[in-house]
C-alpha cells in the first residue's frame, strides 16, 4: 500500500498552529485527515479547541475507543517519540485505509528535525513519510521583537559573530524551525503596518533557505493544495536541512521553561481579566498563556490565547451539561510558579462562578 503523507505543523508559542490546524479540517475537500496534537503540559487545551471545531468526532467513527485527535500530553514530542510516538503511529498505521494524510502540530518548544527523524525507523517507514513541514511565524510578535528580539539587533549580532555563542534557547529554536520548513506561513500581518509586514517578511525570506517561501497567512486560511502534497519525503531530505543539536545525542531544552495550569471555581469578565493578565505578564517571564473561561450569565465557552500584551478570545460552544464551567488556563515561560500565578490571577475582584 502507498506510504500516508505527513504533515508537520511546527513554530512558536502563539504563532496560529492550532488556527491554522482547525481551518485546514474545517476545509478539507473530502480529505480523511487524522491529527496528532502535542501538548506542552498537563491540560490539553489546542487538542480541545480543535474538537470544538464541529468536523471531528470524539470518538472512532469504526465504533472504536481510538479518538480521531491523539494528544501527546507528557513533553515535547522530540524527547518522548521513543515512549509515545511510536505505538500511537503504529495504531494510526493499523488504519491506514481510513486515512488520506496525517497532520501533526508539535508542541512550540519542539524541535522539528528529531521528530522527522523517526519516521525513519522500520515500524513507521514503510507506512508513512514526512510530506512537508510548515513552518508558522507570528508577524506581530516578530514585528515587536516578542520572539527572537529586535530584528535589526539581531541581524547586526549573525553579522559580527558567525558563532552565534550568545543566542538564547529560543532563538535557536526558532532557526531549527525555520532551517526544516519546506513552507513558511506568516500569520496575523492583518494587525501590523504594511511597511513592517514588508520587513518582516523580507527578512525572513532571508533566514530560509534557498527556495523556500513565506507566505501571508491570514486566520489559518490557505487553500489545503498549498499546505499538503509537497511529496517531499523529508526523512530522505535531513542533511539539507541543518540544526543546532546535528552533532548532538540528545537535546535538552531549558530546564527551567515549564507549564504551570490553574482551575478556578470563577467566572470572570473577559476584559477584566485580559488586563489583569497583561499585568501579569509585565512582571512574570510568561511565553503564552491560553485556556477557557467561564463568562458570567453566559451558557458559552470562552477560549483565550495570549502572546506577550496581545490577547485573542472568542466563544467556540456552549458548555456541555456534563461538564464543570470552570476557569481554566494554561501558562508556559520561564521559572513560573503556580502558587503565585494562581494568587495573582484569582484575585478578590473575580465573581464567583455565575450558571
Amino acid at each position: 500500500m502507498h506510504k500516508i503523507p505527513v504533515t508537520v505543523v511546527t513554530g512558536f508559542l502563539g504563532s496560529g498552529k492550532t488556527t491554522l490546524v482547525r481551518h485546514l479540517l474545517q476545509n478539507n475537500q473530502g480529505r480523511r485527515i487524522a491529527v496528532l496534537v502535542n501538548e506542552f503540559g498537563e491540560v490539553g487545551i489546542d487538542g480541545d479547541i480543535l474538537k470544538a471545531c464541529q468536523v471531528c468526532d470524539d470518538d472512532d467513527p469504526t465504533g472504536g475507543a481510538t479518538p480521531n485527535i491523539l494528544e501527546l500530553a507528557n513533553g515535547c514530542l522530540c524527547c518522548t517519540v521513543q515512549e509515545e510516538f511510536l505505538p500511537t503511529m503504529k495504531e494510526l498505521l493499523k488504519r491506514r485505509d481510513q486515512i488520506d494524510c496525517i497532520v501533526i502540530e508539535t508542541s512550540g518548544l519542539a524541535l522539528p528535525k528529531p521528530l522527522v527523524q523517526a519516521f525513519r525507523w522500520p515500524e513507521i517507514r514503510t507506512g508513512a513519510t514526512v510530506d512537508g513541514v510548515l513552518t508558522v511565524v507570528d508577524g506581530d510578535a516578530l514585528a515587536r521583537g516578542q520572539v527572537v528580539g529586535d530584528l535589526e539587533a539581531l541581524e547586526a549580532q549573525r553579522q559580527a559573530d558567525d558563532s552565534l555563542d550568545h543566542e538564547t534557547p529560543i532563538e535557536e529554536l526558532f532557526e531549527d524551525q525555520l532551517a526544516c520548513a519546506d513552507l513558511v506561513l506568516l500569520t496575523k500581518t492583518d494587525v501590523i503596518t504594511e511597511e513592517s509586514c514588508d520587513r518582516v517578511q523580507r527578512w525572513l525570506q532571508q533566514q530560509a533557505p534557498a527556495g523556500i517561501k513565506v507566505v501571508p497567512c491570514h486566520h489559518g486560511n490557505l487553500d489545503p493544495n498549498i499546505l499538503l502534497g509537497f511529496n517531499a519525503a523529508v526523512e530522505d531530505d535531513l542533511d539539507r536541512r541543518p540544526s543546532h543539536h546535528d552533532h548532538e545525542e540528545d537535546h535538552d531544552h531549558d530546564d527551567d521553561i515549564n507549564s504551570v495550569c490553574i482551575e478556578l471555581e470563577q467566572s470572570f469578565d473577559p476584559e477584566t481579566l485580559v488586563q489583569r493578565l497583561q499585568a501579569l505578564v509585565q512582571d512574570e517571564d510568561i511565553y503564552r498563556i491560553k485556556g477557557f473561561v467561564a463568562v458570567p450569565h453566559k451558557a458559552m465557552r470562552l477560549v483565550l490565547q495570549g502572546v506577550g500584551q496581545r490577547f485573542d478570545k472568542f466563544y467556540d460552544r456552549p458548555w456541555r451539561s456534563d461538564e464543570p464551567r470552570r476557569t481554566r488556563l494554561v501558562f508556559i515561560g520561564h521559572g513560573l510558579e503556580q502558587a503565585s500565578i494562581q494568587q495573582r490571577v484569582a484575585v478578590d475582584s473575580a465573581e464567583p462562578l455565575v450558571v
